[in-house]
C-alpha cells in the first residue's frame, strides 16, 4: 500500500529538509520506490539531491497551476529508486497565484492521487511555515512526520502545529494522523538534549520514533555535495540513524 507522508514543522532549522532527503534516500536504498516532492520555495531538498535549481524551467509550481503534468518535471536522483519533483523560488509566488483558485487546498492532492500507486512512499518536504503550501501537503498526505530539534525551544510552536493538523483533519482530510515525532540534532554530551526528549514525550501523547538523529558533521556536509548521507558517507552515524528511521517507517506502514 502506498503512503504519502509530509515532513512538517513551521519552525526553521529543525532538520526538516535533512530528514526529508535522507529518509527518502534510505527508504529507496531499502528497495522501496520513492517520490520526494520539494514543496519549499527555498528548494533545499532539490539542491541536496544534486539538482541545479537555477536551470529548472518547470517545477512543482507549474504542476500545481495545471500548466504541465507531474511526469514532465520528475527527475531521477543518484539514489536508485528515488525520484524528485523539484522546486525553486518560483514557488514563493504560489500564495498569490492560489487566491483565485477554487478548492486551492486540494491542488497537491489532485496531482499526487494520479501517481500514488506508482510509488511505495511519497515524501513531501514542506516550507517552515503554516502556509497554503503546507495546508496542501497536509490535505494530500496520509500522515505527518514532525522533526523536533533537541533544544530549549523545542515545544515552542508545536501547540500551533497540532492545532493546524487537527483543523485540517476536521475540515479537509478526515484520514490524516500524525505519523510520529522524530528527534534531530541530538547531542548525548548535553543534559539539555536528554531533558528535551523527556519533556516532549511527557507533553505529547503522539507516537515518538525510537530512532534519534544525532548531531553529525557528515550530515551537514552532504547537501553541499548534492548527495544524501547514505551515498556521501555510508558508514557515518547519520547514515546509520536514517537507515534505522527508514526501517521504523516501513514497519509502521506495513
Amino acid at each position: 500500500m502506498s503512503r504519502i507522508i509530509s515532513i512538517t514543522n513551521q519552525k526553521g532549522g529543525v532538520g526538516k529538509t535533512t530528514t526529508s532527503v535522507n529518509l527518502s534516500a534510505c527508504l529507496a536504498e531499502a528497495g522501496k520506490k520513492v517520490l520526494i516532492v520539494d514543496l519549499d520555495p527555498q528548494g533545499n531538498t532539490s539542491t541536496g539531491l544534486g539538482i541545479d535549481k537555477s536551470k529548472l524551467k518547470r517545477t512543482i509550481y507549474n504542476v500545481l497551476l495545471s500548466e504541465i503534468s507531474l511526469d514532465k518535471i520528475l527527475l531521477k536522483t543518484k539514489q536508485k529508486n528515488l525520484t524528485i519533483a523539484p522546486a525553486n523560488m518560483d514557488l514563493s509566488g504560489s500564495e498569490i497565484e492560489f487566491i483565485g483558485i477554487e478548492n486551492r487546498e486540494y491542488l497537491l492532492k489532485q496531482v499526487l492521487e494520479k501517481v500514488r500507486d506508482d510509488y511505495d512512499f511519497i515524501i513531501v518536504d514542506c516550507p517552515p511555515s503554516l502556509s497554503m503550501l503546507t495546508l496542501n501537503a497536509m490535505t494530500a498526505c496520509d500522515t505527518v512526520l514532525v522533526p523536533i530539534q533537541c533544544e530549549y525551544y523545542a515545544l515552542e510552536g508545536l501547540t500551533q502545529l497540532m492545532h493546524t493538523i487537527n483543523l485540517v483533519k476536521k475540515r479537509l482530510n478526515p484520514e490524516l494522523y500524525i505519523e510520529g515525532m522524530i528527534f534531530t540534532m541530538f547531542d548525548a554530551r548535553t543534559n539539555l538534549s536528554l531533558q528535551v526528549v523527556e519533556e516532549v514525550k511527557h507533553h505529547l501523547k503522539e507516537n515518538v520514533y525510537k530512532t534519534i538523529i544525532p548531531r553529525n558533521v557528515r550530515l551537514g556536509e552532504a547537501p553541499s555535495h548534492g548527495l544524501p548521507i547514505n551515498l556521501y558517507d555510508p558508514n557515518s552515524k547519520g547514515t546509520e540513524s536514517y537507515r534505522l528511521l527508514a526501517e521504523e517507517v516501513i514497519r509502521n506502514n506495513v
